[in-house]
C-alpha cells in the first residue's frame, strides 16, 4: 500500500465517521437541543462566558486542543511500524476521541459551563470530584511545563548542541498576536463582519512569516538573541496575560487565525503527499524494536492525543462550553475537531515514515527506543518529514521548513495560553471547594497557574540516564507519566458520560465501551511503567496517580448501584 491510498482509505473513514456516527450521537445518544439555552447566555460575562459564532470557536477550539502532542505521539509509535499507528490515530479518533470531546462538551453545557471535575462531583460525588481536581491539575501543570520547556528551545538559535533552532518562528508570532488583539477588538466591539478581518489577518500572518524568513533574529546579532531562558520567563508572561483578558480579546481570533495556517499547511502536505512519488521507508510492522516495550497497550498511550486525550475533555469542559452559542454546535466542534486533529496525527504518521527517506535512513533514525525519546528530536522528525512532501510541490526546502516550523510553534503557543486558562478553572474551582480566600480572583489563580507551570520547567531533579546520573527539568522527568496521565483522565470522562447518559435511560454503549476499553488498558500501561520505573520521583507520583485513578473508577462503581434519577 502506498502512503497516498492510506491517506485515501483514511479520509473516507472520517467522512463516514462524521456523517453517520457523528449525528447519530447527536440525535439519539445526547438528544442535542438546538433551543437548549447555553450557558454562554444564560451566564454571560463577555470575559469567560461569551457566545460565539461556529466557525470562530471551531478554529478556537482546534487550535486549543492542538497542540504538540499529535505531532510527537506518532512520531514515536512509528517504530513498531506505520500500520499499528495509522490504525489507532484514525479508528480510535472515530469511536474514541471524538466521542469523547463531544461527550465533555456536552455535560458542560448542561451543567453552567464546568469542568469535568465539577460534573464528577454532581453525577458521582464530592470525593470523585476532588480526585478528579488533583489528576487535572497535575495533568495540565506537567504538561505546560514541558510545552514551555520546548518551545523555549525551538525559539533559540540552537534546538540542541549542533542542531539549528528556528527563530525565525519568532516575529511571526508575536505579529499574530498584536493582528489577534485588533481581530478581536473590531469584531467584537466594532462589530466588523468575520470574512474581512479573516482574510486581512491571514494575509498578515503570511507576510509576518515571509519577514520571519527573511531577518530570523530580527536584526540582531545571533549572540545577543534570548537564551531558553529567557524565552521561558516572556512565554510564562505571556500565558498568564492571555489566561486573564476577555476571551474575545486575544484568544478567539489568535486561534482563529491560527487554524486557518494550520488548514494551509495541512492542505499542501497532504497535496505534495499525493503529488510525489513516495513510499514507505518504514514497514508495516515491527514486533520488537530494540529497548522498546510492548506494543499492547502502550501504542495506545504514546499516541495519545493523535486519537483521544483527557486534556481535549478540559479544553470542551473548560473554555468551549463557556462559548457555545446552541447545543447542536457541539457536533461540529466537539465531534469535527478531533477529526482534525486525527488529520494532523495522521499526517505526522506519515511524515516520520514515508517522508524521512529510504528505509537505511528510516532505521538509522529508528534504530531503538533511547533514539526516539527526546522531545526536541521527535518535533525536529516530524517537521522534516513533512518538509519532504511540501517539497514535492515545488515549495523550496527553507520556505516550506519555515512554513511547517511556524505550524508547530504556533499550537504549542495556542495550547500553552489556552491550558493556562484552563489550570486557572482549575484552581478556582478547587478553591471554591475548600472556600480558599482569593481563590475566585482570575489574576491571583493565574499566577498561581503560572507558578506551577515554571517549577515543572525550571525545578530540576537527578534522573538516571544511561547509567549515570543527570539533571534534568522536574517536567521532562515525569514525561514519562504524561501519556498515561492524558488517557486516564480520557477513561474517566467517558465513565461519568457513561453514568450521566445512564440516569437519563438514553443509550450508553458508545460511551461505555471505550470507557472500558481506555480503563483497561491505561491501567495496565500504568502497572508496566510503575514496575520498571526505579527513579523514586517517578515512582512516587505514579503509584499516587494510580490510586487517584483507581478511587474515581471505585467511586463511579459504587455509584452504579444507587437507583436511576
Amino acid at each position: 500500500m502506498t502512503p497516498a491510498l492510506a491517506a485515501l482509505l483514511a479520509f473516507a473513514a472520517y467522512f463516514v465517521g462524521y456523517r453517520v456516527y457523528a449525528r447519530f450521537l447527536a440525535e439519539r445518544v445526547f438528544h442535542l437541543d438546538p433551543a437548549a439555552i447555553t450557558p454562554a447566555h444564560a451566564q454571560r460575562d463577555d470575559v469567560d462566558y461569551v457566545p460565539t459564532r461556529p466557525a470562530v470557536l471551531f478554529g478556537h477550539h482546534f487550535a486549543s486542543i492542538t497542540g504538540l502532542a499529535p505531532m510527537l505521539g506518532p512520531a514515536v509509535a512509528v517504530i513498531w511500524g506505520w500500520g499499528p499507528a495509522l490504525a489507532w490515530v484514525v479508528l480510535g479518533a472515530i469511536f474514541v476521541g471524538c466521542v469523547h470531546d463531544l461527550a465533555a462538551m456536552v455535560l458542560s453545557v448542561r451543567s453552567r459551563g464546568m469542568s469535568v471535575g465539577e460534573v464528577a462531583g454532581a453525577v458521582i460525588g464530592p470525593r470523585a470530584r476532588a480526585l478528579l481536581h488533583l489528576i487535572i491539575f497535575f495533568g495540565v501543570a506537567l504538561a505546560m511545563g514541558v510545552f514551555v520547556y520546548v518551545i523555549a528551545r525551538l525559539f533559540a538559535v540552537e534546538l540542541a548542541p549542533g542542531a539549528p533552532g528556528y527563530p525565525q518562528a519568532v516575529f511571526p508570532s508575536l505579529a499574530l498576536m498584536i493582528v489577534a488583539a485588533i481581530s478581536g477588538y473590531l469584531m467584537h466591539r466594532r462589530g466588523v463582519p468575520l470574512l474581512p478581518v479573516a482574510i486581512v489577518g491571514f494575509v498578515l500572518e503570511l507576510a509576518a512569516i515571509g519577514v520571519g524568513m527573511a531577518a530570523p533574529t530580527m536584526g540582531l546579532d545571533p549572540a545577543a538573541w534570548p537564551t531558553p531562558t529567557l524565552w521561558t520567563w516572556i512565554l510564562l508572561a505571556y500565558a498568564f496575560i492571555a489566561s486573564v483578558v476577555p476571551v474575545w480579546a486575544l484568544l478567539q481570533a489568535r486561534d482563529f487565525l491560527n487554524s486557518l495556517l494550520l488548514y494551509l499547511g495541512l492542505g499542501l502536505a497532504y497535496l505534495g503527499l499525493f503529488a510525489g512519488d513516495h513510499q514507505f521507508a518504514a514497514p508495516f510492522f515491527r514486533a520488537d524494536p530494540p529497548g522498546a516495550p510492548p506494543l499492547l497497550p502502550l501504542v495506545f498511550i504514546v499516541i495519545a492525543c493523535g486519537a483521544a486525550s483527557g486534556f481535549h475533555g478540559l479544553v470542551s469542559s473548560g473554555t468551549t462550553a463557556k462559548q457555545l452559542d446552541r447545543e447542536t454546535d457541539a457536533r461540529p466542534i466537539g465531534y469535527g475537531a478531533m477529526l482534525g486533529e486525527s488529520l494532523l496525527a495522521l499526517l505526522a504518521t506519515l511524515a516520520c515514515t514515508a517522508g524521512i527517506g529510504d528505509a537505511a535512513a528510516w532505521e538509522h533514525a529508528y534504530a531503538d527506543w533511547s533514539a526516539v525519546q527526546a522531545l526536541p528530536k521527535q518535533i525536529d522528525a516530524f517537521i522534516q518529514g513533512t518538509t519532504t512532501f511540501l517539497v514535492a510541490l515545488g515549495i523550496p526546502g527553507e520556505v516550506a521548513a519555515a512554513l511547517i516550523a511556524m505550524v508547530v510553534v504556533s499550537f504549542a503557543l495556542t495550547t500553552l495560553d489556552s491550558a493556562t486558562r484552563l489550570l486557572r478553572f482549575n484552581i478556582e474551582e478547587i478553591g471554591a471547594t475548600w472556600r480558599i480566600p482569593g481563590s475566585q480572583n482570575r489574576h491571583l489563580a493565574a499566577g498561581l497557574a503560572c507558578l506551577v507551570i515554571a517549577l515543572f520547567a525550571f525545578y530540576e531533579v537527578d534522573v538516571e540516564v544511561a547509567g549515570a546520573i543527570v539533571q534534568r527539568p522536574a517536567g521532562l522527568a515525569l514525561w514519562q507519566l504524561f501519556g498515561t496521565t492524558n488517557q486516564l483522565l480520557a477513561a474517566l470522562t467517558l465513565l461519568l458520560a457513561t453514568l450521566y447518559l445512564r440516569s437519563r435511560r438514553w443509550p450508553t454503549w458508545p460511551t461505555a465501551i471505550p470507557a472500558i476499553f481506555m480503563l483497561a488498558s491505561t491501567l495496565t500501561a500504568m502497572v508496566q511503567n510503575l514496575l520498571k520505573f526505579r527513579d523514586p520521583l517517578l515512582l512516587g507520583v505514579g503509584w499516587v496517580l494510580f490510586g487517584l485513578g483507581v478511587g474515581v473508577t471505585l467511586l463511579a462503581a459504587a455509584s452504579l448501584r444507587r437507583p436511576r434519577a
